[in-house]
């Protein structure tokens, strides 16, 4: 099992589509990192030789940014636009969709699961006048 950037890519998957599993490449970054070391983009995880998975962990960690760092950067751009007080900060700290999607109804995944709303019951009139 090959691993790459801290992720063991799945043995039976070709190395184009096993490379997606990583954090931050996506199936054109994949087909590029595969031109570049010159794997072929066909074969499989488990016949991968030990120079071409070293090929391969080389292109990733010098020319991406991937996992650990990558999630790092994002959540920092995030904590910004939240201290800086924009309006997509707002939208992060108030856990509601950032993009400009509908949310009087859907929103679902980011507001949550609905609430109930609170019952109010009546209450009683005592000493009314007939």
């Amino acid at each position: 099992m090959a691993r790459i950037a801290g992720v063991d890519l799945p043995n039976e998957k070709r190395v184009e589509v096993a490379l997606t599993y990583i954090f931050g490449i996506g199936f054109a970054s994949a087909r590029k990192i595969l031109k570049v070391t010159g794997v072929h983009p066909d074969k499989r995880v488990k016949s991968l030789s030990e120079e071409e998975t070293a090929k391969l962990r080389q292109e990733v960690e010098t020319n991406y940014r991937v996992e650990g760092a990558l999630h790092a950067e994002v959540s920092m751009n995030v904590k910004r636009l939240m201290d800086i007080g924009c309006y997509r900060g707002l939208r992060h700290r108030r856990g509601l969709p950032v993009h400009g999607q509908r949310t009087k109804t859907n929103a679902r995944t980011r507001k949550g699961p609905k609430k109930a709303p609170a019952v109010l019951r009546k209450k009683a009139v005592v000493g009314k006048k007939g």
